[in-house]
């Protein structure tokens, strides 16, 4: 039996985390987590009869303390909870898939509990990577990436020399704007950012794959995951999402990892690896696939991996600007208060702005967010 933990269990990865739990009754949960989610977090415990639950709104706590007290389920809120759970000794794999940089100091702390991280957690990397990396080598813990594309990249250098690695081939469908110019994006609703054409996701970073940046963010990701330069990751738009990634070798040789757009496929590849269990779902037919194509990514309309690129070589806290940025300029615009492209010129803005902190520490970089919050909500009055 394996007892998994589970941060952020009412979102998208974690519902679909749990949907392979039902399916593998040799995984059992010790342990979930969720922002403010009472209704569906009580339905979940009383599912799985996990031994903690928290919720990150101490009210939405004490609401769902009183909705559950016929269980075993101990009910905790913030930060204390999910530290809580981090450590847990029962718990063997710790799935981060909270979204923010609430998800820093939780895996903080599971790495040096020695648990396994199945990281779906995306600020994690970009914004403290250089703490992240080094103390799961110095624990030897194994950091397991969710995400569809460093799982593939994961599974296509699995029993091959890192050393050998000419490139990354990280592949974007290219979201529901592609070939279209930047005049074509200035009227763009937030119902067209959210039709994206193949997977199905949360509203943020739905909206994340129409700019780009989703992708820039991955390009960050997979500096740290993997140990490779910037100049060594090459984003290919692959309209199909058939190619989740690939890895091109010193020899010219190409390893790639295909199936459908499914995330439960690498969800379920970090909680069993490094064995694969059978999993019901749609397989790709060759007979009726009538072609894969691959293009370019257009960096001047998408600004979004452009800027990734550039806060990734500028290093230090300015990964972290470029992420909090995004991550309100997205809010505005889910909320209808700014324009698509606007979420453009609010991550410019922002890093222009700021004057980069080297190597910092978790104190600093949730100072360089609190910042870039600040000057956004300034720019805003």
């Amino acid at each position: 039996m394996k007892k998994i933990g589970i941060l952020g269990s009412t979102g998208s990865i974690g519902t679909q985390t749990l949907s392979i739990v039902r399916k593998n009754r040799d995984l059992q949960v010790i342990a979930l987590a969720a922002g403010s989610n009472v209704q569906k977090l009580e339905e979940q415990i009383r599912e799985f009869s996990p031994g903690i639950a928290v919720l990150w709104e101490k009210k939405a706590a004490q609401e769902l303390r009183v909705r559950v007290a016929d269980t075993d389920t101990k009910v905790c809120s913030g930060m204390e909870g999910l530290l809580e759970i981090a450590v847990m000794e029962e718990i063997e794999v710790l799935v981060t898939a909270v979204v923010g940089m609430i998800g820093i100091k939780p895996t903080i702390a599971a790495i040096e509990a020695g648990k396994t991280i199945a990281l779906a957690n995306k600020e994690t990397l970009v914004t403290a990577g250089h703490l992240i990396m080094p103390l799961a080598a110095q624990k030897k813990v194994s950091i397991l990436p969710v995400d569809s594309e460093h799982s593939a990249i994961f599974q296509s250098m699995r029993g091959e020399n890192r050393e050998r690695i000419s490139k990354i081939l990280l592949t974007a469908s290219g979201g529901p704007f592609r070939g279209k110019r930047r005049e074509d994006l200035k009227g763009v609703t937030v119902e067209d950012a959210l039709n994206h054409p193949n997977w199905s996701m949360g509203r943020k970073i739905t909206v994340d794959s129409a700019t780009l940046v989703n992708k820039g963010l991955e390009v960050i990701e997979a500096k740290w995951l993997f140990g490779v330069a910037p100049e060594k990751i090459q984003v290919v738009v692959h309209p199909q999402s058939i190619i989740h990634s690939m890895v091109e070798y010193v020899d010219g040789g190409i390893m790639a990892q295909l199936g459908m757009p499914d995330m439960k496929l690498p969800i379920q590849y970090a909680l069993f690896y490094p064995d694969r269990r059978p999993m019901e779902g749609k397989r790709v037919d060759f007979h009726t696939l009538s072609s894969l194509t691959f293009e370019s990514p257009d960096t001047e309309t998408f600004q979004g991996l452009a800027m990734a690129y550039e806060a990734l070589r500028e290093g230090g806290s300015m990964p972290t600007v470029y992420n909090a940025a995004n991550e309100k300029a997205v809010a505005l615009f889910l909320d209808r208060k700014i324009k698509f492209l606007e979420i453009y010129d609010l991550i410019a803005g922002a890093m222009e702005q700021h004057k980069t902190v080297c190597n910092p520490s978790v104190e600093e970089i949730l100072e360089a967010e609190a910042a870039t919050y600040e000057y956004i909500a300034h720019r805003r009055d």
